[in-house]
């Protein structure tokens, strides 16, 4: 039992961490402290998030065990849903954001760069995907966790993960909301947060 508490702490830590690393609280702060120097921050939290992950992955691996739930038979077809599901989210969210951005290196570039959409020009997309879901990559990473055969060590992880995006999205929008105002509150109430109810039920005339 112990294992699993030390694998719900380490998942927990590092969720913090990275959520902590980027409150407008820090990021005023580190601003404010380093300024010219403030423009490799993202990079420095992107490679900050990957070092501080690999342990608590191969932690993750090193507790494998057999697994309680196996998507066989019928349920394949269910596993292959998600899958495609996520990989849609991933790859149509990839067209809307600008990798440069998020990796930090346009931001290493220009002193100037500071806002909180992945976008090139920092105005707030709602178009394309972000049309139909405010957040497709955190969706389809909720997907795709999900998407595996599930023991303990699986499960709890796959809890962790979700729970970390649920709460990252959530500071994001925060952020959003501060920085755009009344445009990102309309654009929110038009549409759904991970899973497209909101466009459905547009597409259904329902609402």
């Amino acid at each position: 039992m112990s294992q699993y508490l030390i694998l719900v702490t380490l998942w927990g830590g590092w969720c913090f961490l990275h959520s902590f690393m980027i409150t407008p609280a820090v990021t005023s702060f580190i601003q404010k402290q380093f300024s010219n120097q403030y423009r490799y921050y993202r990079l420095f939290y992107n490679l900050t998030a990957l070092v501080t992950l690999i342990p608590v992955a191969v932690y993750s691996f090193s507790l494998s065990g057999e697994p309680f739930f196996i998507w066989a038979g019928p349920y394949r077809v269910f596993q292959l849903l998600l899958i495609v599901s996520a990989l849609w989210l991933f790859v149509s969210g990839a067209g809307r954001y600008d990798f440069k951005v998020l990796m930090g290196i346009r931001q290493a570039r220009d002193t100037n760069k500071g806002c909180s959409v992945l976008t090139v020009d920092c105005n707030l997309d709602t178009s394309g995907i972000l049309g139909v879901v405010r957040h497709p990559w955190y969706a389809g990473g909720i997907l795709i966790v999900w998407a595996r055969d599930m023991d303990t060590v699986t499960f709890l992880t796959s809890l962790m993960i979700t729970i970390y995006l649920i709460i990252g999205s959530l500071l994001e929008e925060k952020k959003l909301v501060a920085e755009f105002g009344q445009v990102y509150v309309d654009y929110r109430r038009r549409v759904s947060m991970f899973f497209p109810v909101k466009w459905i039920l547009r597409k259904l005339g329902i609402k």
